[in-house]
């Protein structure tokens, strides 16, 4: 049978490597450690997704610009604190040789830096699976379509066979603007109501059912 998809682009934090925690926790503590008011965890939440810089503009709307290098050195001295710690989701590693086994392209689009990005795919090994990545520090942070549109244009790829699949909205909605599916994945970053009023193709709740989705539909 044919593949309704070509390229798979995963989201990295909340969606492959069970992350969301530690990145609440982090972002708390850098505020805590400059004397700023302490986001709720659903604020640190939605922020899960973006490039560092706007994440912590939102996290922290009352912190001056040029406090923002203060605030971003304190959010990487929690977050590498714990970075060791923390682990794929069961699952994870499995399902991403099983889509390169079975001859999908597989990339990756994500909020974290190019460093950050480089140290999880090492730490995780897969990054020998990915044919092509895009980060928040190279590109409009996410929901800006730029990160698919680039990955899409290195593998010549057409929107048509191209998923998107991540736990944030800022995932699903980069998708819709740059006109490509979405699977959403609810273990993550952001409520499941909040993934399905984006209409995704699917909403799953862990990796056996984001597996069973693909295989039967991908």
């Amino acid at each position: 049978m044919a593949k309704r998809f070509e390229l798979l682009v995963f989201d990295w934090d909340g969606t492959l490597l069970d992350s969301a925690a530690a990145i609440v926790t982090s972002i708390q503590a850098a505020c805590r450690d400059l004397d700023l008011p302490v986001p709720p965890e659903q604020r640190a939440r939605h922020v899960i997704g973006l490039g560092l810089h706007d994440a912590l503009r939102y996290a922290a709307p009352d912190l001056p610009e040029e406090s923002y290098p203060k605030i971003v050195e304190r959010y990487r001295f929690h977050y590498l604190s714990r970075d060791h710690e923390l682990e794929l989701f069961p699952g994870a590693a499995a399902l991403v040789a099983e889509l390169s086994e079975a001859g999908f392209t597989l990339a990756v689009a994500t909020g974290k830096s190019r460093q950050g990005l480089e140290r999880a795919l090492c730490a995780s090994g897969l990054g020998r699976f990915f044919a092509a990545t895009r980060c928040a520090d190279e590109c409009h942070s996410k929901p800006h379509p730029q990160m698919l549109e680039e990955l899409m244009d290195e593998l010549s790829v057409a929107p048509g066979r191209t998923l998107m699949i991540g736990d944030t909205t800022h995932d699903l909605q980069m998708a819709i603007n740059a006109g490509v599916g979405s699977l959403a994945v609810t273990h993550g970053a952001h409520p499941a109501a909040d993934l399905a009023a984006l209409t995704p193709l699917a909403c799953v709740d862990d990796i056996d059912e984001m597996a069973a989705w693909l295989r039967r539909n991908a």
